[in-house]
């Protein structure tokens, strides 16, 4: 049975990530604080050690800023930018990843909620970002086009939306994203799936 529970007054943005890759990772990290600490997650960790050290750097580019915090009132969203680099008067949130680009949104999505809240905070256009992924050293440009900001606008209402419901969505019929989860474990989506299909017949 569900516990009703006040919804937040601010997101931490980071969680629409975990939203955008499925929608029960999120509700089991975010509505009951699970997590499961394997080798790829503590990696991550160890990758962003430095980058949440708050600073400032300087090249022949530009400014990088560390560990910026974020947020927007009309998003309800809060949280932390792991750099932002000033580029010829331009502003460009860099956030590091572990492993290499894949082929959903979830980091696209993140990063483009940074944009949104500079954009709130500061009154300026902020046009792209970088994605840094460790599994090849390479940073991967992202482009905050219409398309991509009504994904993450959209992602932000579903994740309030879940909370409001204060319904455990059902797993995902999907191998691949469950077999990379470091909460598959926890989720057990295939085994709650054939309990599912299984409840449905005898009905």
């Amino acid at each position: 049975m569900n516990t009703p529970f006040e919804l937040p007054d601010y997101l931490p943005l980071s969680y629409l990530n975990q939203l955008r890759y499925c929608p029960r990772r999120f509700w089991l990290m975010y509505c009951q604080s699970e997590m499961e600490i394997n080798a790829p997650v503590l990696e991550g960790q160890f990758r962003h050690q430095r980058a949440h050290q708050p600073g400032v750097t300087w090249d022949e580019q530009g400014r990088q800023v560390r560990s910026v915090q974020v947020w927007s009132d009309r998003l309800r969203l809060n949280g932390v930018a792991d750099f932002i680099e000033e580029r010829d008067g331009r502003l460009i949130p860099l956030e590091h990843k572990r492993g290499r680009m894949g082929q959903w949104l979830n980091d696209q999505v993140q990063l483009c909620a940074q944009a949104l809240c500079l954009e709130e905070r500061l009154g300026i256009p902020v046009l792209e970002g970088e994605l840094f992924y460790w599994g090849n050293r390479r940073r991967e440009r992202v482009r905050f086009d219409d398309s991509l900001r009504a994904e993450t606008e959209a992602t932000v209402h579903q994740a309030f939306d879940l909370l409001a419901a204060v319904r455990r969505p059902q797993p995902i019929d999907h191998p691949a994203k469950c077999r990379d989860c470091s909460l598959e474990p926890i989720c057990l989506p295939r085994e709650t799936l054939l309990l599912l299909r299984e409840e449905s017949l005898d009905r």
